[in-house]
């Protein structure tokens, strides 16, 4: 049985009339016919009566309607899905970030997703950097997003890491956070060298790497070395840092210092951003849905106080 049939039966049985069924499914008339009977035999049964003036279903061709109408429609909208998915409408992808995207990056990239392609599912998984950069070599995500850039980790094989593309594609203003009794915590912006000789608190490279990391980044950038003390709280967003006294700045971003930081905040001059990179593994992609992802991320506009790295910022790891 061929879909051919069920659709010139189901356009005949709907017609009445051969003619115009033929005319619906841009056909001629002898095809049409010929399709009919061949269902006929197959089914093992007459399906409608003809004469020269009417055509009418017989009571096998009344039950056979509805049940090719059901058989159409499911390959209609088989061949659709599979269209959807093919081309990025629809689908799983799987995206790995370290803690620092989860404030702003990670949502506002979801957002946009949802009102581009609701259909695409975004599954999201926090991962420290070693474990994130692993999952992207492997194929147990097919994104993954994180500030800085990430290194190769141990045990890496080279082609699967030279197979690895990234883009670091948008960064967000670096801050500094002062006590509020600090001679700088009323300017409006702050030059790192002036805080060089006062000690600096850093999260926990073992616990932050990517963050300690792209810290470190700004501070070569900005030819300093101050006097560092790790922080005591583990918390990202250093909410109790004023409590440790002999800290007596941080570096923190807008959507960090939002999360419950109540010391001054002000930006670095000359200004600075904390980059953020996507990456993923083309031959690893899964469905066009990571491709639409990843299309979407380094196109849609970046959220509001965020700048888009020029070209010559982006590379590939």
């Amino acid at each position: 049985m061929e879909l051919r049939q069920l659709e010139a039966f189901v356009a005949v049985a709907t017609e009445l009339h051969f003619g115009r069924a033929a005319r619906k499914l841009h056909m001629g008339q002898p095809t049409v016919s010929d399709l009919v009977r061949r269902l006929e035999r197959e089914v093992g049964a007459q399906l409608m009566t003809r004469t020269t003036r009417r055509v009418t279903l017989t009571s096998a061709g009344s039950e056979l309607l509805g049940r090719a109408k059901v058989i159409l429609d499911e390959v209609g909208s088989a061949c659709a899905a599979v269209h959807r998915v093919s081309a990025g409408q629809a689908g799983t992808v799987r995206l790995g970030i370290t803690p620092p995207v989860a404030p702003m990056l990670a949502p506002h990239l979801a957002t946009a997703l949802e009102r581009a392609a609701p259909d695409v599912h975004l599954v999201t998984r926090r991962l420290w950097l070693p474990d994130l950069a692993r999952a992207i070599a492997d194929g147990s995500v097919d994104v993954a997003l994180t500030c800085g850039s990430f290194e190769e980790p141990p045990g890496m094989l080279g082609e699967i890491a030279g197979e690895i593309v990234g883009e670091m594609f948008c960064g967000e203003p670096l801050l500094v956070a002062l006590r509020p009794d600090h001679p700088h915590a009323r300017r409006d912006a702050v030059a790192l060298d002036e805080l060089a000789d006062e000690r600096l608190g850093i999260h926990s490279a073992a616990l932050f790497p990517a963050w300690a990391r792209a810290h470190q980044q700004a501070l070569r950038a900005a030819g300093v070395s101050p006097p560092m003390v790790e922080l005591a709280d583990t918390d990202l967003f250093a909410r109790c840092w004023p409590a440790q006294r002999e800290v007596d700045w941080i570096l923190t971003t807008a959507s960090m210092a939002a999360i419950g930081l109540t010391t001054p905040t002000r930006p670095v001059c000359p200004a600075q951003v904390i980059p953020y990179t996507l990456q993923w593994n083309p031959s690893r992609a899964a469905n066009a849905a990571v491709g639409r992802f990843v299309h979407l991320a380094l196109t849609t506009a970046v959220p509001e106080g965020w700048v888009t790295l020029a070209d010559h910022l982006r590379h590939q790891c």
